[in-house]
């Protein structure tokens, strides 16, 4: 049975957290989070975000841990922020950016374009003799999860050649191909 929902949360300085009729809000220097709760009672006292449930029921347990996840990744990201990256394998597979536009060149016959929230902050590094990477900034973990899948579900990495988009550091299972 896991027991990180037991664990307090510290909120480290300049970092605020308010608990309002099932919303909870964390302030940080990158930005504002908003999460609702039900289920569960969360406490801030002597800079800890505590969690408590108040039965065993299966429901209960399971928002138990969730909610203090939720919580911590939220603390984590207004004062430190999450990063993905992204790295394109492929021969002639590139990426730009303007702004909040990503072009993507991944072999099929015409670009595509992402508009990507504005929360989230898109760099591209093209240096020759390697492959482009895409790296995602932000605050909120789950929008920069969301948008790294959602470019990653482009064009995925296969299992002969290792070609596709994958995440930086990403162990790819690769298969043998014919014997001849």
């Amino acid at each position: 049975m896991s027991r990180i929902g037991n664990n307090p949360v510290g909120i480290p300085e300049g970092v605020t957290v308010d608990v309002k009729e099932n919303v909870i809000t964390v302030k940080g220097k990158l930005g504002e989070l908003t999460q609702e709760y039900s289920g569960v009672e969360i406490k801030v006292e002597d800079g800890n975000v505590s969690v408590s449930r108040s039965s065993d029921k299966k429901d209960q347990r399971a928002k138990h841990g969730l909610y203090r996840s939720l919580i911590n990744n939220m603390i984590e990201g207004v004062s430190k922020g999450w990063t993905k990256e992204l790295e394109l394998v492929g021969v002639g597979y590139r990426a730009s950016n303007q702004g909040q536009k990503l072009d993507l060149a991944l072999g099929f016959s015409h670009n595509i374009v992402l508009n990507v929230a504005p929360e989230v902050k898109i760099e591209t590094i093209s240096e020759k003799g390697k492959n482009p990477i895409v790296k995602l900034t932000s605050h909120d973990k789950q929008l920069v999860g969301q948008v790294a899948a959602k470019i990653r579900g482009f064009r995925k990495p296969e299992p002969y050649k290792g070609k596709g988009v994958k995440f930086v550091g990403e162990e790819l299972r690769r298969k043998a191909g014919k014997s001849a």
